[in-house]
Parts: C-alpha cells; structure tokens; sequence
C-alpha cells in the first residue's frame, strides 16, 4: 500500500478553511472547514487524481520517505486506495 504525505494549515481566523496538500505527490491541493473535514476531502483528492494518472496510463509518484512541510500545522501519513480497472460511473 502507497502512503503518501499529507500536509495540514490550520485556520487562523473564523472565515479561514484548512488547506491540505499531498507533500509527496504533486499537484493534490483541497480543503475543509475544520481538520476532519479537510482530511476527508484531500482523501478524496488524492483517489481522485492517482485515478486520473493510472487512467492516463502514467505512474504514480513514488512516496518520499523524507517529505517534510516546516510550515504546517501537521503532517501525517495518508493510505492511498485505488481500484484498478474501476468501471466509469
């Protein structure tokens, strides 16, 4: 199983969301009003976008053991689930 990297910047203020990122897999950005709701939708961003590469044909970045984020808030490892041959909805 893949685990790539998720990083988490927590709201300063009321009108803020928190934003993730997928440190070791370019290009997986999403956000949430609090932290469960944004590690739900950079979940999903993650499936969704690993989807899209496999359907393209292209590898998936390879998880960096050594992915780091000094500014965030958090940092934890995040399983990616992906089914191959998935039928389109």
């Amino acid at each position: 199983m893949l685990r790539y990297h998720a990083a988490y910047y927590l709201r300063k203020g009321q009108d803020n969301m928190v934003v993730a990122e997928i440190l070791d897999f370019p290009g997986v950005f999403s956000q949430g009003f609090d932290l469960p709701d944004a590690r739900l939708m950079i979940a999903d961003a993650l499936t969704d976008i690993a989807q899209m590469y496999l359907e393209e044909g292209r590898s998936l970045p390879v998880p960096n053991p050594d992915a780091s984020a000094p500014d965030a808030d958090l940092v934890e490892l995040l399983p990616l689930t992906v089914e191959v041959g998935a039928a389109k909805p």
